[in-house]
């Protein structure tokens, strides 16, 4: 059994949400802390409509469930922008989602970005995904586990 840590101390660190609150979220926060997934992708597109910076090396968050709560703090330890026709297959086996083929992880990312929630989440933007779209690759670590998730 997991040992709570107060999250009082990490209250001025920024949310990292993977996903949507859901199924897939449940999945990559399992993945998260049991230590399959140290990587993940986002569209650069995402931080430029919401005017945020892209993640940096050192960078630390905290890390929610479905139901926002704490489950542990991560910190970034490589970022990189590639076009997603580049991604390799080591990032995409970092993950942790079970992908094989960069074939597969391309189909399922592309359902995901082009979800009905993602065109909301962007304002209502229609993505047109091709191997130029710029991505970016995240790498990182679990510092600290906060408490086990409750999902």
């Amino acid at each position: 059994m997991d040992e709570t840590i107060s999250t009082d101390s990490y209250s001025e660190l920024p949310v990292s949400e993977f996903a949507f609150p859901g199924p897939l979220r449940n999945r990559l926060v399992s993945a998260i802390l049991d230590g399959r997934k140290v990587t993940t992708t986002s569209l650069v597109l995402e931080y430029e409509i919401v005017s945020e910076p892209l993640p940096c090396e050192g960078q630390r968050s905290m890390v929610v469930d479905s139901i926002n709560q704490p489950v542990c703090v991560i910190e970034t330890v490589e970022v990189r922008v590639v076009p997603l026709g580049e991604v390799s297959i080591g990032h995409v086996k970092d993950e942790g989602e079970g992908h094989s083929t960069l074939s597969d992880w391309r189909a399922a990312h592309e359902t995901f970005w082009s979800s009905q929630q993602m065109i909301e989440s962007l304002g209502g933007l229609t993505l047109s995904l091709g191997d130029a779209t710029l991505v970016v690759l995240e790498r990182f670590r679990v510092t600290e586990r906060l408490r086990p998730s409750t999902i």
